[in-house]
């Protein structure tokens, strides 16, 4: 019990992070013209091709492509492109009304609706490295960067992010079912570490003085350095790499492998879930291997554009599992969603919509809870009758889209009711 604890705690602290580059990105997006005419020119081929040439290509594509039936160019339909905007947009809102990432509804919301495991994740991915490479702003980051552990953990995380691509695809060409079931199942497991955490941490706001106002609160983390990371210093395994000398007089040093090991994790994971890897990286530098919150901010906005990019084109995209018009719909919904839910913040109390976060990730762990017994009954490890597991999907699926919905529907409309008082403000 006690490690589901603290591993919810700590995705708890990497979401958030995670969540702070997304507000940051897209904030970069929105407010250059250049960035936003490139944004215009990747939806063209999207719209126009996709509407002209869909019916010619799908069904009718090389072998090169995935070795079955591959996916791209994703089928587009308006209906598609204008669900998958909502879906980005109820991500968006988490992320930015609550400061902490909402990227983990989105492969659940995905393979609610029918789409395949392994294309909600590719295509997750791809929006993550677009979102990634439009909104770079190394170059204001660029103090903040330890080239040389970049570099050490990028030989770790393109590892990873090979072998996880490699396992999703293997799986997918023997039993897309099993491809389903396994990417389920770390699903289930991840959200309901997240998810757990989270309401703990709503429950024990409401009962400290003042309610816990703030949405985004939470003190500085990596000022002070755990028993971990000092012991993890303390070896020396050569090579060792150097770090955080403009921080601390001398600076820290710590072996390359476990820079490699901790990329490789990372990797593996963003690869397998489609999350960019970003939620990962810096609970890892600052709680495992002892780097500081400045020098992690900075690595980490690096590493995801090199793993998110290196996994959605590398281990998807040339296999035909990205869905374009999934991933353009959702990046231009979490643009707008995060402008909504961070606007949102100044009139809402911080407890209530951690409440809803933790409400939104318990109901993904819901949902991937309820599909597992049909994708385990479908491979032969389970015996369930078919009703049932169909009962238990429907349940998983209308409880999931209720509750985002609820907690979208409250965002906004709590924007619009606001919008005279946060003018008022901005003034």
């Amino acid at each position: 019990m006690m490690f589901f604890k603290n591993f919810g705690r700590f995705l708890y602290h990497g979401s958030r992070a995670h969540a702070e580059w997304e507000i940051s990105t897209a904030n970069t997006i929105l407010r250059s013209r250049k960035r936003m005419m490139v944004l215009g020119l990747l939806l063209i081929p999207i719209l126009i091709g996709g509407t002209v040439f869909a019916d010619q290509l799908v069904g009718g594509l090389p072998e090169y492509l995935g070795g079955k039936n591959a996916y791209s160019p994703s089928f587009f339909t308006m209906k598609i492109f204008l669900a998958s905007i909502g879906v980005g947009l109820c991500a968006g809102l988490i992320t930015g009304c609550i400061g902490a990432g909402g990227g983990f509804i989105i492969a659940p919301a995905l393979m609610s609706v029918g789409v395949k495991g392994i294309l909600a994740v590719g295509t997750d991915l791809f929006h993550i490295f677009a979102k990634a490479i439009m909104g770079s702003v190394l170059h204001k980051k660029l103090g903040n960067i330890s080239v040389s552990i970049a570099l050490i953990f990028l030989i770790g995380s393109i590892g990873g992010a090979t072998l996880g691509g490699w396992i999703n695809r293997v799986l997918y060409d023997f039993n897309p079912v099993i491809s389903d079931a396994f990417i389920t199942t770390i699903y289930v497991i991840m959200l309901g570490a997240l998810g757990s955490y989270a309401l703990m941490d709503y429950l024990k706001a409401r009962k400290a003085p003042g309610g816990g106002g703030s949405a985004h609160g939470g003190k500085d983390e990596g000022s002070e350095m755990g028993s971990l990371p000092m012991k993890l210093q303390s070896m020396s395994i050569p090579p060792m790499v150097s770090f955080d000398e403009g921080l601390i007089p001398g600076g820290r040093r710590i072996s390359s492998w476990f820079l490699i090991a901790s990329g490789f994790f990372v990797g593996l994971a963003a690869a397998i879930m489609g999350v960019g890897g970003g939620f990962l990286t810096f609970p890892i530098f600052v709680y495992v291997l002892g780097v500081s919150s400045m020098t992690t901010v900075g690595t980490d906005i690096f590493q995801i554009i090199f793993t998110a990019g290196y996994s959605s084109i590398g281990q998807y995209a040339i296999y035909g599992f990205i869905f374009y018009t999934l991933a353009m719909g959702m990046l231009l919904g979490s643009l707008l969603g995060i402008q909504i839910g961070a606007l949102s913040t100044k009139v809402v109390k911080g407890i209530t919509i951690r409440g809803f976060y933790a409400l939104s990730v318990l109901a993904g762990f819901v949902n991937r809870g309820f599909a597992l017994p049909s994708k385990l009954s479908s491979i032969g490890l389970i015996k369930i009758p078919k009703e049932t597991t169909a009962v238990l999907d429907t349940i998983g699926t209308y409880l999931f889209f209720i509750i985002i919905s609820i907690f979208a529907i409250w965002v906004i409309g709590t924007f619009v009711m606001n919008i005279k008082k946060l003018k008022g403000e901005e003034v």
